[in-house]
This record gives C-alpha cells, sequence and structure tokens, in this order.
C-alpha cells in the first residue's frame, strides 16, 4: 500500500477579522485570486479572533490578518493590542473604510503593521502582504500615508515650538528682557512695565528697543503675533 506523502503547504495564511459578511466575502474573494496565499483563517469580531487563534497549532497560524476597526464588543483596534502581545509573529494590516485621523494614530498606536482602506484592489493587498512578509513594511493606501505625514508634521511642529523656541528665547535674551517682553505681549505699556518692575520708562523703551533688535520685529503686534505663533505665551 503507497502512503500518502503530505506536501508542506508554503503558501502564506491570511486571516479575516471584520463583522459583516459582505466584506468578509468581498476580501476572501481578492485574497483566492492568487496561488501563493491562502485564505485560511475567518473570524466575525474581535473576540471571535482571539477565540480561534486561541487554539490554533502554529502550523495553522494566519501569517497575516487583516483586522476591521469597527466592530461590537472588542473593536480591531483593542484586538490588535492584545493579539500583538500574544501573537508577537503575527502581522496584522488594518483594512477599514475610515481614514480619519484618530483611527490611523490609535491603530499605529497599537501595533498595527499596515493601514489599507477596504476599496483597495486584490494586487494592492497581494503587495501589502508580501510587504509585511518579506521586509517588515508598514502598507499604507496613499491616502493614509499622506495622514500619517500630516500628523508627523504637526507632531514635529509641536515640538519644537514647544521645546526649540523657549529655548532659542534663553539664547537670545536676558532674563530682565523676557521679563519685559511677557508683560509687553500681555498688553502693558512701557509705563505700566516700569511701574510694576520698578524700573525708569527710559530703560523700560531701551529694553523694548533690544527686544525688537534681536528678535528682528518693528512692532508690539509683531512681537505678539510672534509670541502666538510660537506658543511662548
Amino acid at each position: 500500500m503507497q502512503k500518502k506523502i503530505n506536501k508542506v503547504d508554503k503558501r502564506i495564511r491570511i486571516g479575516l477579522t471584520d463583522d459583516k459578511a459582505v466584506n468578509r466575502s468581498s476580501i476572501a474573494d481578492k485574497i483566492k485570486q492568487f496561488e501563493d496565499l491562502n485564505c485560511c483563517f475567518i473570524a466575525i469580531n474581535g473576540h471571535d479572533c482571539l477565540e480561534q487563534l486561541k487554539g490554533l497549532p502554529p502550523e495553522k497560524m494566519p501569517h497575516v490578518i487583516f483586522m476591521d476597526l469597527e466592530m461590537p464588543g472588542m473593536d480591531g483596534v483593542q484586538t490588535i493590542s492584545l493579539a500583538r502581545l500574544l501573537y508577537p509573529d503575527i502581522y496584522f494590516v488594518v483594512l477599514t473604510v475610515f481614514d480619519d485621523d484618530d483611527k490611523i494614530f490609535e491603530a499605529i498606536k497599537a501595533g498595527a503593521h499596515g493601514y489599507l482602506l477596504k476599496d483597495e484592489s486584490a494586487i494592492a493587498l497581494h503587495n501589502a502582504i508580501t510587504n509585511v512578509m518579506e521586509s517588515v513594511g508598514a502598507p499604507m493606501s496613499a491616502a493614509i500615508a499622506r495622514k500619517a505625514f500630516e500628523m508627523l508634521g504637526k507632531a514635529r511642529l509641536q515640538t519644537t515650538r514647544k521645546d526649540a523656541e523657549p529655548h532659542l528665547l534663553d539664547v537670545l535674551l536676558t532674563e530682565r528682557e523676557k521679563e519685559i517682553l511677557l508683560h509687553t505681549i500681555n498688553g502693558h505699556d512701557a509705563k505700566h512695565i516700569a511701574t510694576l518692575l520698578d524700573i525708569s520708562v527710559l530703560t523700560i523703551r531701551k529694553h523694548i528697543a533690544n527686544i525688537y533688535q534681536k528678535l528682528h520685529v518693528n512692532s508690539k503686534a509683531q512681537i505678539i503675533s510672534l509670541a502666538h505663533k510660537n506658543n511662548w505665551v
């Protein structure tokens, strides 16, 4: 009697987690177009995903799981956060209709390896899979990538304004000049500042002239505008 030889399945095992049957069917159909992919894992929500993973042997664990975000009970962000701790070898790629900043940021913080929109083509999904498997890349839809770069730019700008600019004032201005600058920004004129600091109006005006020169401004309005733009107040 001839023995059956068990061939090792070298296809990439793909999982889907989505609470809507129509989405699961659509994504599965796209994956089935490729011979090197095997859609072997389908879950209807986050809880179901974690329960199924808990009972799988290593040789049946999905390599990549496409994860929906908006699901009842346990959403995609919560599922990814927990699953990444339990199954660090699985790659999680968000596949959703949402492209707002909060969703992107939450998914990235949770440990998602990529973020795609559900209207991506079959080839785009295949490219995302090979990207994370071969080079541990971070595939993103073009629209998502633009938003991600905008978010990074805003974060860098906020950091620059909060950290670098106050340091710049420390370098450019003396302690007395910074004190007078603050009073000026708060709307006080030279006479009022002189009274508050118990020094002459002439000295205050001299300090203000020095501040204007050091900060390259010509008016009180410019100083106030500069201060607000750089979060000095």
